[in-house]
């Protein structure tokens, strides 16, 4: 039995767009994906109208269509409880001198001032959607952003070796745990020559620190670096090593692709090639340092010798190496190792702590209420002080150690008291209250009499 039901031209539209999600679904892809991919596309109404649909209607479309089916997206027919022209009429001259005024007030704000005014009553309900349509008749203006401008958006290409490194984490499971990893990758732009690589367990500015710090040691210095906006990469202390390093940071914008298509690609080959192999194994170590070293063998003992087609069958070694840019090497790792260590400042507690990234450290006794200047070094995580002319390493407070350790004397303790003075009230008191007895309890010296006593007749 034929369906002889027939669908209105938005179902069938609607249809037709949810139909490339549902063969992506079939392809294997996700359903996220699929509908991010569908809603980039233009897509072309009956008429040859061009129309964008949004991921939240697709969304929506796609439950509609599991649920009941092409019926299900149909348009819902729209109320007519309250017609445009239902509104009261001083009311429609308010919304009309109101929005002609300030074009920015939104329609509930514009219900509002009606009832502030006393046009609306409290308990008078007035549709939203029926004000913004008789806003929309009357032509009245919204100050709604238009469009984004224009962005310049161009693809790029540098023409050296470390004219450009492009960094970027990518996230994945090792281990018969299948524990989460990620790991940055240091690639050249004009090469694709992956420069380094480090593994941890987040992706955080200490981490991509320390990548770029054992980058620069392998190569030299990069004219630029470009990042997205992953949590290790718009850190503060990020922004200031590379100014001190005196090394350009271009952040790539959301949405612009064209900006960080080589990182993708490269994420996709590396996937294939050996992080899907490292999920679920027992053999692979799951350590940060055993990853680390597997990854940067495959960058360079692999992926680097292998032909690269957007390098005409070039190898990325071949190529980066052929490369008549010199490169520009540190003065000594010593220098190098002070480009990665910033001062900041901080204020002493009363019981000698400083707090650094909700970390305390305990700080010498005698700085407390004090503003002072301390020397992180990013690389190995260290907070440094000078104290007494020497450089010392300060140390996270141990709290329980500090519970349980006897509290320090003061300096004046062993220190002889003085006998207070007596007091006015101390006078009187030993007036009005003397000793019946003296000091010696009432016994007197014997006198020179005393020594020969007289005997006494009976």
């Amino acid at each position: 039995m034929t369906d002889q039901t027939n669908y209105s031209r938005t179902a069938l539209f609607r249809f037709a767009v949810i139909s490339q999600v549902l063969a992506g679904i079939h392809s294997g892809e996700g359903l996220a994906q699929t509908i991010r991919a569908v809603a980039t596309r233009e897509q072309l109404f009956f008429d040859g109208t061009p129309q964008r649909v949004s991921r939240r209607s697709i969304y929506r479309w796609v439950a509609a269509y599991r649920a009941r089916g092409i019926a299900g997206l149909e348009p819902k027919p729209r109320s007519n409880s309250q017609r445009p022209d239902s509104l009261p009429r001083n009311f429609v001259d308010f919304l009309s001198s109101e929005k002609q005024s300030d074009p920015a007030a939104s329609i509930p704000e514009v219900i509002r001032r009606a009832i502030e005014v006393g046009i609306l009553e409290c308990d008078h309900h007035v549709d939203r959607t029926t004000v913004y349509r008789t806003a929309k008749r009357l032509g009245l203006p919204f100050a709604r952003g238009g469009r984004s401008k224009e962005r310049d958006t161009r693809r790029f290409a540098f023409p050296h070796r470390m004219d450009m490194v492009l960094c970027d984490g990518k996230h994945f499971r090792a281990g018969e745990r299948r524990q989460k990893r990620v790991v940055l990758f240091y690639l050249d732009d004009a090469t694709r020559l992956v420069l380094h690589a480090v593994v941890g367990t987040s992706e955080t500015a200490r981490l991509f620190q320390l990548g770029l710090y054992q980058c620069i040691c392998k190569h030299g210095y990069m004219s630029a670096i470009y990042l997205d906006r992953g949590p290790g990469f718009v850190a503060e202390d990020t922004f200031s090593v590379l100014a001190k390093l005196r090394i350009p940071l271009i952040h790539g914008e959301a949405g612009y692709k064209e900006g960080r298509g080589k990182v993708e690609r490269f994420n996709r080959t590396v996937t294939a090639d050996v992080l899907r192999g490292l999920d679920g194994r027992a053999d692979v170590d799951p350590a940060c340092g055993a990853l680390e070293l597997r990854l940067v063998h495959y960058a360079e003992q692999i992926y680097a010798q292998q032909p690269h087609e957007s390098l005409g069958g070039d190898s990325p070694q071949q190529r980066f190496s052929s490369d008549p840019r010199p490169l520009r090497w540190p003065e000594n790792h010593q220098s190098l190792r002070a480009m990665f260590e910033i001062c900041i400042n901080r204020r002493v507690s009363n019981d000698h702590v400083v707090s650094i990234d909700a970390i305390d450290y305990e700080m010498p006794r005698g700085y407390r209420g004090q503003n002072v200047t301390l020397l992180r070094r990013l690389l190995d995580g260290t907070i440094g002080f000078v104290h007494e002319g020497k450089q010392i390493n300060l140390l996270p407070v141990n709290h329980a150690a500090n519970a349980r350790a006897p509290r320090a004397k003061d300096q004046n303790d062993d220190e002889p008291q003085s006998v207070p003075p007596n007091t006015a009230a101390d006078i009187s008191f030993q007036r009005a209250f003397a000793p019946i007895v003296d000091a010696d309890g009432g016994f007197t010296d014997p006198g020179p009499d005393d020594q020969n006593p007289k005997e006494i007749d009976p």
